[in-house]
């Protein structure tokens, strides 16, 4: 139909990055390749990490919406701060994995509830 000629991909809505990444394949993989940006939400330090990662791959052509974290968080639950360079755009992490690491205090502070599943 071609109705559509942007895709707004959001990770946490399209249950997670493996299935974001099959939408970005796809929309690249057209004809007419469907140019796509990334959409936030308000993820902590984990969530814009994958974020991120996800907008730096090369079908990301739009600016997306991911912003800085502590513009939610006076306190994340990761090591790393994610904040805005002065031409407004955010640096990807370059570690291992997203590139992020936890701050175990402040999980364990902002921590709820907790459960253990075990296997009989």
């Amino acid at each position: 139909m071609e109705a559509c000629r942007i895709i707004n991909i959001k990770p946490a809505r399209v249950a997670g990055l493996s299935q974001g990444i099959m939408i970005h394949d796809y929309c690249r993989a057209q004809a007419t390749p469907v140019p796509v940006w990334c959409g936030g939400m308000l993820e902590t330090g984990v969530g814009r990490a994958s974020n991120l990662a996800i907008a730096s791959l090369p079908g990301f052509i739009l600016p997306g919406d991911i912003s800085a974290s502590d513009r939610y968080y006076q306190r994340d639950i990761t090591n790393e701060r994610f904040t805005l360079n002065t031409d407004s755009t955010i640096d990807v992490p370059n570690g291992h994995g997203l590139g992020i690491t936890i701050d175990e205090d402040a999980l364990r502070q902002f921590t709820l509830s907790e459960i253990t599943l075990k296997a009989e």
